[in-house]
């Protein structure tokens, strides 16, 4: 089969598409003929040879990748029959070995994918959907809110947007450049503002009329980050999941003070991380739940950049320069 090997850490360059033998499915695994594969920011920092989330830097060489969906096509020994055949969606946890034709998944971890949800639906779930649901736990979103997500054309970013919508909320959606803050728009944002615009937090205080965010679901970080925090008023909350525009060693994620804090009495929580982990020991409900919320028509993830398998690092880099839209996935 074909896959992405890496074989050294380093520049998205350093994904190479080669020639390897086909995994074959240990005891209570599966083979699943791949669909799609999902690639996520953590997958860059795991390729730089850092640490991503809980994931640690992979033994080298390692084939990358962590969210899969396609066919079951062999089975290893005591897994019941019935699984062949079928259509499923997986994360595959630390073994990755995604961003390939063919992976294999502990059949544990699967999840039977409902008919009508595409491939690309799921994988962009099964991960992505995941922690969306566990930042929705966490922000509580009411109808009395306005709520503002910055990165709101992102992968999660889309789902917060689409969600806060449907509980009945205003939501101030914040994208980079003018093409994702039309996507944001058309997500149902009621405000859509360029994050790139030295004055956007202006801009978003006008287009409020006076009132002011309850709730900033914050993912980017840096100074950005600031400007989102200062858009809260009174008892607002900042949740945080994510400094996309640098690690913790360099400053990315949003810096909070307890100044900031008692000056105007609002509060920050870290919605992934440790405390999740406690909160979850398994996440398979979480996955469950996600691809619920699509089935049922509250979600639609927003899939708006694919890229053939053998340009994974294409995939990677445009991640990294924050140019795609919605989930990102490769195509075997």
């Amino acid at each position: 089969m074909r896959a992405i090997r890496l074989h050294e850490f380093g520049p998205a360059e350093n994904l190479r598409y080669e020639q390897v033998p086909d995994p074959e499915p240990a005891p209570g695994q599966v083979r699943i003929a791949v669909a799609a594969a999902g690639v996520h920011l953590i997958d860059t920092k795991l390729r730089a040879g850092m640490a991503g989330g809980p994931f640690p830097p992979p033994a080298l060489p390692h084939v990358p990748g962590r969210e899969v969906a396609g066919r079951v096509e062999a089975l290893g020994a005591d897994v019941e029959s019935s699984w062949l055949g079928k259509r499923v969606v997986a994360h595959l946890g630390p073994a990755s070995g995604g961003y390939a034709e063919k992976a294999v998944a502990a059949v544990g971890s699967l999840l039977e994918i409902p008919d009508g949800l595409t491939d690309e639906a799921a994988v962009a779930m099964i991960g992505t959907g995941r922690t969306t649901m566990a930042i929705l736990d966490t922000a509580r979103i009411t109808p009395d809110d306005v709520v503002l997500v910055t990165a709101a054309a992102g992968g999660i970013g889309n789902l917060l947007v689409q969600e806060a919508r449907a509980v009945g909320a205003v939501v101030v959606g914040a994208a980079g450049g003018p093409a994702k803050v039309e996507v944001v728009r058309e997500l149902g944002a009621t405000v859509a503002v360029d994050y790139t615009v030295p004055d956007w937090a202006d801009t978003v205080r006008k287009e409020l009329g006076g009132r002011e965010v309850t709730l900033a679901l914050e993912s980017v970080g840096g100074e950005l980050g600031r400007a989102a925090m200062g858009l809260l008023g009174a008892g607002g909350r900042l949740v945080i999941f994510g400094g996309s525009s640098g690690g913790a060693s360099s400053g990315g994620f949003v810096k909070v003070s307890t100044d900031d804090l008692y000056a105007r009495g609002i509060s920050a929580t870290v919605a992934i991380g440790p405390a999740a982990m406690r909160r979850y020991p398994s996440l398979r409900p979480l996955e469950e739940r996600a691809l619920a919320a699509v089935v049922s028509g509250r979600l639609t993830p927003v899939v708006g950049s694919r890229f053939p398998l053998a340009e994974a690092a294409a995939a990677h880099a445009a991640v990294e320069n924050r140019g795609t839209v919605g989930k990102v996935v490769l195509i075997p």
